[in-house]
C-alpha cells in the first residue's frame, strides 16, 4: 500500500509536518518521518521526545512480530547527538525484534555513552531473556556484530575475553566485527596490529558485500598499513574513499609532526588517484 506525504510545495517536509506525522495514525507517515528526522539531523527537543516515544510503538507490527517504526527511530536517535535517548535505547536492547536489537545497539555506538557498556555486554553473552533471533540464515540469536562494534568503538577493554571467541565465529561480518573492535581494543600496539592484518586480508574476500563492509571497518579504526590494499580493493571507489578518509583522519589526529605525516601524503595521493 503506498501513502502519500504532506510535503510542502518546494518539495520538503518541515520539521513541523515531521513531527506531527509521527504521532498521526498513518504507519506509512509515521516510518517517513523517523527517518527524515534523522536523516536531517533534526535534534530539536520536541523532535527527539517523539522519536523516543516511538521506540515503544505497539501499532506497527509485522506478521512474524518485527517492530519496523521502533528500528526506524532508534536509527534516527543515533544520528541526532543527545544523550538523552540513551536509557530509552537500553531499554530497547531488550526488544524481542532483532532489527530493534541491532539498530539500538548502532544508536548507541554513535551516542558514545559509556553507560551502555553494561548492558550492550549483557546482549552480546545472551543473558537478556525474551528476544528472539534474526528471522534470515544463519539467524543469529542476537546482533553480534553491531554489539561488538559497538563495545570497541566506546572503549570497553573489559569486553576483550568476551570478544575473542567471535574471532571464530562461522559468521565472516562477526569474525571481522570482533577483529575491528580488538584493534581497538587492545593496549599493545604490536599485539593489536594482528587484528588490522586480519582485516587487510579481509579485503580479498570474493564476496563484495563482505569486502564493503570490511572497507568501513578500517575506516573506523584508521589502520594505515591498509591503505595501498584499500585503494586496490575491487568495491567502488566512493567507499574506498571513505576508508582512506578514515585512515587520514586517524593518521591527522596522532601525527606530532607541524607537517604533513609520510603516511598523510600517501592516503592523500591514493584518494586523488581514485578520482
Amino acid at each position: 500500500m503506498t501513502h502519500s506525504f504532506d510535503i510542502h510545495d518546494d518539495g520538503q517536509l518541515t520539521i513541523e509536518t515531521a513531527i506531527a506525522n509521527l504521532q498521526g495514525d498513518d504507519i506509512g507517515l509515521r516510518m517517513y518521518a523517523a527517518w527524515w528526522l534523522g536523516r536531517f539531523r533534526v535534534n530539536t527537543e520536541e523532535a527527539i521526545q517523539v522519536l523516543i516515544q516511538a521506540l515503544e510503538d505497539e501499532d506497527d507490527r509485522t506478521p512474524a512480530g518485527g517492530y519496523p517504526l521502533r528500528r526506524n527511530a532508534a536509527r534516527a536517535l543515533g544520528k541526532l547527538a543527545d544523550r538523552q535517548a540513551v536509557p530509552p535505547l537500553l531499554q530497547s536492547l531488550s526488544c524481542t525484534d532483532f532489527y530493534v536489537r541491532e539498530a539500538a545497539a548502532q544508536a548507541l555506538e554513535k551516542l558514545g555513552d559509556p553507560v551502555a557498556i553494561s548492558t550492550l555486554l549483557q546482549l552480546l553473552r545472551d543473558e537478556l531473556p525474551g528476544t528472539l533471533p534474526a528471522l534470515e540464515p544463519p539467524q543469529l540469536s542476537q546482533p553480534f556484530d553491531a554489539l561488538i562494534e559497538a563495545l570497541g568503538t566506546l572503549g570497553s577493554v573489559e569486553s576483550i575475553p568476551d570478544i575473542q571467541p567471535f574471532l571464530a565465529h562461522p559468521t565472516p561480518r562477526v569474525q571481522y566485527a570482533s577483529a575491528r573492535a580488538l584493534y581497538q581494543l587492545i593496549p599493545d600496539p604490536q599485539e593489536a596490529r594482528q587484528y588490522g592484518e586480519r582485516l587487510t586480508q579481509a579485503l580479498s574476500n570474493e564476496d563484495l558485500q563482505l569486502r564493503r563492509a570490511v572497507l568501513a571497518d578500517l575506516g573506523a579504526i584508521g589502520y594505515l598499513p591498509a591503505a595501498e590494499a584499500i585503494s586496490e580493493t575491487l568495491a567502488e571507489n566512493s567507499l574506498k574513499l571513505i576508508a582512506l578518509k578514515g585512515l587520514l583522519e586517524k593518521e591527522l589526529s596522532i601525527s606530532e609532526e607541524t607537517t604533513l605525516s609520510e603516511g598523510a601524503k600517501q592516503v592523500m595521493e591514493l584518494m586523488d588517484s581514485l578520482l
